[in-house]
């Protein structure tokens, strides 16, 4: 099984050790990973911003980049949603097809393709809270909607429930948005902030003493509302939980 790994653009820049526990978890599947070293963006601030024609040049080199591969992974539920439904700024050739049919986030790769069942070398003895990035939960799927009333199911909580030590935490509005939004949080700094606060407040009251998420751009925004307000919730990205880095 061949597998490209792309690594967004703001992770690379701002936390790269997300990249580098995905990385390291995806090689102890015995999995043929390649990185291609001129990956850029998927273009999601470009499109967020209603710029379709301007991410072109983006969705093209990005598909250059990965037609190859079998799968496309990406630590990402909001850049895999990007790709997925988002690249139409170019002519739909089979190649663009397949990466847009063939590009799955971390948590449905190891839930859905691969069916992990077990992280023996994971130990995380904290209470966590689990945050769902809004393009995972209702473009993804990543978990069940409570607003759609339908039974519960979590894919990253499925995953965490398998690392010794974790204990969960219900949050009293788990499917509400952090505020982050993207280019949301710079063309509304005042409203963003605010839902931000509001979940992180959210968080803290559930006891939660970590909150993890597969979306690093959600975790930042929430990070930096909780330092702001002297909140002692700490934020990680499930890769670093589930590769075992974080103990």
């Amino acid at each position: 099984m061949k597998v490209g790994l792309f690594i967004p653009c703001y992770m690379d820049a701002l936390e790269p050790e997300v990249g580098i526990s995905t990385l390291k978890l995806l090689e102890r599947f015995d999995l043929d990973i390649t990185y291609p070293f001129d990956q850029t963006c998927c273009g999601q601030p470009m499109t967020n911003t209603g710029c379709h024609k301007e991410a072109a040049t983006t969705e093209t080199l990005f598909v250059r980049n990965f037609s190859q591969f079998d799968y496309i992974v990406m630590p990402s539920g909001s850049c895999t949603h990007q790709v997925r439904s988002n690249f139409d700024a170019i002519e739909q050739t089979d190649e663009v097809k397949h990466v847009r049919t063939h590009t799955y986030d971390l948590v449905e790769f190891l839930h859905d393709i691969l069916k992990i069942d077990s992280f023996p070398w994971a130990f995380f003895p904290y209470k966590v809270a689990i945050h769902n990035n809004c393009n995972a939960l209702r473009g993804l799927r990543h978990a069940s909607m409570s607003e759609l009333r339908e039974p519960y199911f979590s894919k990253p909580r499925d995953l965490l429930e398998k690392v010794r030590g974790i204990e969960f935490v219900e949050l009293t509005r788990p499917d509400e948005c952090c505020g982050f939004g993207g280019t949301f949080s710079v063309f509304e700094e005042g409203v963003s902030a605010k839902m931000g606060q509001d979940k992180v407040m959210d968080q803290y009251n559930s006891g939660a003493e970590y909150v993890i998420s597969a979306d690093s751009s959600c975790l930042m925004h929430q990070q930096g509302c909780a330092q702001r307000m002297k909140i002692p919730v700490k934020y990680a990205h499930i890769a670093r939980v589930l590769n075992g880095d974080l103990q």
